[in-house]
């Protein structure tokens, strides 16, 4: 049976905090079960987001309070139009991802490999925030919200929780920007923590989601975006069109479809460009008469709330660190980082790679 770690006291300092859903398994793995991958780990192990590390069966977060970029901005840039219009938002994003996409734009940050790593070896100086130095940089920048986001937040959900906990009760809404490959055991922790869920309806075929992530399925992703609307979450949803792979009419008009029957007429589809990038770097900008002709399809199923963004693709970091322009007076935002604790012992964090090496590697699943 799965169960939340109980509530550890947040840290002051950097430290591997233990991953908030884990369960050990008969097979004497210990399973997360934050994503659907529900990855299954030795000791040494990490799960296939990188950010979560198994130490003699019990289950770590590598990055919480490790922040990859900030931002303040328009609550629209999320996109979210329907929420609060008119406010700005504290962005923040961390490292890791659940699937990986080809024509990802958020590459260091979202995979995170190189960060994730160092954060292993205990030789990083990615900046340290803890949920109190952030919300308060949040309210010193003048915002009325924090939006998780340009990482996939369900990596990094013990320090969202602790986040989005604070920024409650300094009067801050809550933005959760993800893909909803989570599973219900997230969202029911997610549950009044979020005020708004903007997620990705990337295709409704089957076909493209195993690309991007050899377990994702369309219907897992769209049920966990009825369950987090159901969840009392405000949902709106984003479809980044790419020319060639998702921008057939009948894909298109499925999508609309399943948002007006599920999320409802009035609930607010994005229709995004697709600009390219990393292994997609061939396939050309999406043309704007493509993303008005996706809008026009939004309408005929029905949708009465269909924005087009001719301009803007994703809600990408423009920096990979800029994370000290909101926080100038913290020396020591880029100090080392290594884990204040002691359970890992001389061996320090080990990395599948260097298991392989030595000849102990183990399956993750």
């Amino acid at each position: 049976m799965t169960e939340a770690t109980a509530t550890i006291e947040k840290p002051d300092v950097y430290r591997l905090m233990p991953t908030r859903l884990q369960e050990q398994a008969e097979s004497g793995k210990t399973r997360c079960n934050l994503c659907l991958w529900r990855c299954g780990l030795h000791h040494g192990q990490r799960g296939f987001c990188q950010a979560h590390v198994n130490r003699n069966g019990t289950l770590y977060n590598l990055s919480y309070g490790i922040i990859s970029a900030m931002d303040v901005g328009a609550i629209e840039e999320k996109p979210v139009r329907h929420y609060r219009p008119g406010t700005k938002v504290l962005s923040v994003g961390s490292y890791g991802c659940s699937f990986r996409c080809g024509g990802c734009h958020n590459l260091e940050i979202s995979w995170g490999t190189e960060a994730l790593d160092s954060l292993a070896r205990g030789e990083s100086r990615a900046a340290f925030v803890t949920p109190e130095q952030l919300v308060q940089a949040a309210l010193e920048s003048g915002v009325e919200g924090i939006a998780f986001t340009y990482s996939e937040p369900a990596v990094w959900l013990e320090y969202v929780l602790d986040v989005a906990e604070e920024a409650h009760n300094h009067g801050l809404y809550t933005v959760y920007v993800s893909n909803s490959f989570v599973t219900e055991e997230a969202l029911a922790l997610l549950s009044g923590r979020i005020d708004v869920l903007c997620s990705d309806i990337k295709s409704m075929e089957e076909k493209f989601y195993r690309n991007i992530c050899a377990m994702a399925s369309v219907d897992q992703v769209l049920h966990s975006i009825k369950k987090a609307q159901e969840l009392g979450i405000h949902v709106e949803t984003r479809t980044n069109i790419i020319p060639g792979y998702n921008d057939q009419d009948e894909n298109i008009s499925a999508v609309a479809a399943w948002i007006h029957q599920n999320l409802g007429s009035d609930s607010p589809w994005h229709v995004t460009r697709f600009h390219p990038a990393y292994r997609m770097a061939h396939v050309p900008s999406t043309p704007v008469e493509r993303l008005e002709r996706a809008a026009h399809l939004g309408r005929e199923q029905g949708l009465q709330h269909v924005y087009v963004y001719a301009d803007k693709g994703c809600d990408c970091a423009t920096e990979n660190a800029p994370v000290q322009h909101y926080l100038p007076d913290w020396a020591s935002l880029h100090e080392v980082k290594k884990c204040a604790d002691t359970c890992c012992g001389d061996d320090g964090i080990l990395l599948s790679r260097y298991e392989r090496e030595a000849g102990i590697a183990h399956e993750r699943r």
